[in-house]
């Protein structure tokens, strides 16, 4: 099976100037993902997909390719993630000369990943046929059936009542289980992607502990990070 990690790592960020470069325990952010890409040993490429020439250098400076410099059209804040992995996988495909039967996606801003998440990610895939892609999750604290949308002074409930009628006065034990996606990896079929999708409807979950996820949006969760990994020395 010809796997690829891609890693898509632009220059802009509101949150954060530079977010995926930014220095987390003295590393730049993106170096993360791409060394632990490279541990895995089913992977064959670890490519950074990058808008930025000052990010693509780093990102080879810990051996990371770099075949291919991502369009501005594809790299804007709105730009969202399957355009993104469509052109790479195009690219890829092209400049390799070879067929890619799965990509795993390792966002910059995940840095802490539980070990050995790409094999088990790729045997869940492995495992089951009809799965179309492979998402990392966490138990949601929040359940949706409780929630509420407000539209011209009011609010309504999130579930629509023809998949449950009142959801918000359900008991808590007829509630379905939920979760929440940590962003630490998604591994996609190359059908998925072609058919227009980066997760298919039939997305098989890798259930990760709430202390194993962390997302870099704000300075503070570099603050916290840093301390995760002095903690975990």
């Amino acid at each position: 099976m010809n796997i690829v990690t891609v890693i898509p790592a632009r220059k802009g960020s509101k949150s954060i100037p530079l977010k995926n470069i930014q220095p987390l325990n003295k590393k730049p952010l993106v170096s993360y993902s791409i060394l632990y890409s490279q541990k895995c040993p089913l992977i064959l490429h670890t490519v950074v997909s990058t808008d930025s020439n000052r990010i693509a250098k780093i990102a080879r400076e810990y051996n990371a390719e770099t075949p291919f410099k991502r369009p501005d059209k594809i790299s804007q804040d709105e730009t969202q993630d399957f355009p993104v992995i469509h052109h790479a996988l195009n690219q890829l495909e092209e400049i390799y000369s070879m067929k890619i039967d799965a990509i795993v996606w390792l966002r910059p801003t995940s840095p802490l990943r539980p070990k050995k998440l790409i094999e088990r990610a790729v045997d869940i895939l492995n495992s089951n046929p009809d799965c179309t892609s492979v998402r990392s999750v966490i138990e949601s604290n929040e359940h949706p059936y409780r929630q509420w949308i407000a539209k011209d002074g009011f609010i309504k409930g999130v579930i629509d009542k023809e998949i449950a009628h009142e959801a918000y006065n359900l008991p808590r034990q007829k509630l379905p289980d939920v979760y929440f996606q940590s962003g630490d990896i998604e591994v996609v079929r190359r059908e998925t992607i072609l058919s227009g999708s980066i997760s298919g409807d039939k997305v098989a979950p890798l259930i990760i502990k709430q202390d194993e996820m962390l997302d870099i949006d704000h300075f503070d969760d570099l603050d916290k990070a840093e301390k995760k990994i002095f903690d975990e020395q």
